[in-house]
């Protein structure tokens, strides 16, 4: 079945949509409609230039390029990891331990999908290669900022249980394993749930377009099942190599609680 091709008229009409929202919101005082429109024209712009750039990188396939490409997206990731915490690490920390978790996980991942998996020829084919380490980096941007957010706010919240617990002789890891067990937890909530829900209360976005694009849907189902399993070991490694590098932070040489160095929520 051919692609049925979009115009910017269609774009429009789902755009009125945003707008009846936005309406709705000042209409209700809901204070939302700056932050929605905000978000609208930002999401439609980086798209539109994401889908020039790419369309450049698919033509040329320059591994310098390709190269450039997956970089900023890890920086931007890891900086979405720092700014989306209420007590973010202070200095380098703060999106260090961003890069580093995700670094390790992602590519990780998305290496062994298409070395094994896929055995895309050459391995950083751009159509394989940058839409799978975009979903491995957003989804596991997502999970580290839930389990650092909840490491940190925990740590601070329970300080004075973590320092007794210090003084009666536990070292660290038994003073915040409680805690990391939580945070660890929390960061994998939106995957598990997504997963749960997947094919009974919703069809996944990718399965969707994949479909919508002409493919076969147990085709679509299978790239889909992949994607899951994929994203949900990422988030998971992610997630464990952040809390592991961000809760040794929050201790000394001396094993001492060092909350210091996070920062003061942002209000």
């Amino acid at each position: 079945m051919e692609l049925i091709q979009l115009t910017p008229w269609d774009l429009g009409i789902a755009a009125l949509l945003v707008l009846l929202l936005a309406g709705l919101s000042f209409h209700l005082q809901l204070g939302i409609e700056k932050r929605l429109l905000i978000a609208s024209a930002r999401s439609a712009v980086q798209l539109s230039l994401l889908g020039l750039i790419l369309k450049i990188i698919f033509t040329q396939s320059s591994p310098l390029a390709i190269a450039l490409l997956t970089l900023f997206m890890l920086l931007v990731a890891s900086y979405e990891v720092m700014n989306r915490q209420e007590r973010r690490y202070q200095g380098y920390w703060g999106m260090g331990v961003g890069i580093f978790s995700m670094f390790l996980s992602s590519f990780s991942v998305t290496l062994l999908a298409l070395l094994i998996i896929l055995q895309a020829d050459p391995w950083y084919t751009p159509q394989y290669l940058i839409p799978l380490l975009g979903m491995m980096l957003g989804n596991t941007m997502t999970g580290v900022a839930l389990s650092l957010d909840s490491l940190n706010q925990n740590a601070w919240q329970q300080r004075a249980s973590i320092e007794a617990r210090l003084m009666l002789g536990d070292d660290w890891h038994s003073a915040i394993a409680g805690i990391r067990r939580n945070a660890l937890h929390t960061g994998l909530i939106p995957i598990m749930n997504a997963m749960a829900a997947a094919g009974i209360i919703s069809i996944p976005g990718m399965m969707t377009g994949q479909i919508l694009a002409g493919s076969s849907p147990m085709e679509a189902a299978k790239y889909q099942i992949l994607i899951l399993f994929l994203v949900s070991a990422s988030i998971g490694l992610g997630s464990m190599i952040a809390i592991w590098v961000g809760s040794k932070h929050l201790f000394d040489e001396r094993q001492r609680l060092r909350l210091d160095r996070l920062t003061r929520p942002k209000h």
